[in-house]
């Protein structure tokens, strides 16, 4: 098994587990995703991102209103003020070895994402192109927004997965 990592260095030899800050305490990894969620991460890093798409389990309503007006499997929503970095950035995709990998089992986590507890050594590097590009190419809905709050704050509730990244970064909820 193949898994990903994304960076905007083209130039990292080996990943050390790290710490995250936000989850402080926690043991140190290296964190990977499948193929069919790497697209959650076309991205510059920091970029606030709201992505959702539809379980077994989401209901027929929150189907319909997520997800009523588009073929795509996944929705991707960033504030409008990112798209030029988007634009700018140059992303590298790291294919790493899936033997020390295990599929992240915290409910934060989510399905498609792995971690490993050991070093790991990339089995190539490439770059990931136009993002934008790549997103159509994967079948993502891309919505830009002023704002990523609104749609946050519909999502907790909703019967979809959901991720949410870099949330820090967003533009203040207050913002009017």
């Amino acid at each position: 098994m193949i898994l990903y990592h994304f960076s905007e260095d083209p130039t990292i030899a080996r990943f050390v587990p790290r710490s995250m800050a936000t989850r402080p305490g926690e043991t140190p990894r290296v964190w990977a995703i499948d193929a069919a969620h790497a697209p959650i991460y076309f991205l510059p890093r920091d970029c606030p991102r709201v992505c959702f798409w539809a379980l077994p389990t989401t209901t027929p309503e929150d189907r319909a209103y997520f997800l009523g007006h588009t073929v795509a499997s996944m929705v991707i929503a960033i504030e409008s003020a990112w798209l030029d970095r988007v634009r700018a950035t140059r992303l590298y995709g790291y294919h790493l070895p899936g033997d020390t990998f295990v599929e992240d089992d915290d409910e934060q986590g989510g399905p498609g994402y792995f971690v490993s507890y050991t070093p790991v050594t990339p089995v190539r590097v490439e770059p990931v192109g136009d993002l934008l590009t790549r997103l159509i190419g994967a079948g993502v809905e891309l919505r830009l927004t002023p704002s990523l709050w609104p749609l946050h704050r519909a999502l907790v509730p909703a019967t979809l997965h959901f991720s949410m990244i870099r949330m820090r970064n967003a533009r203040p909820e207050s913002a009017g």
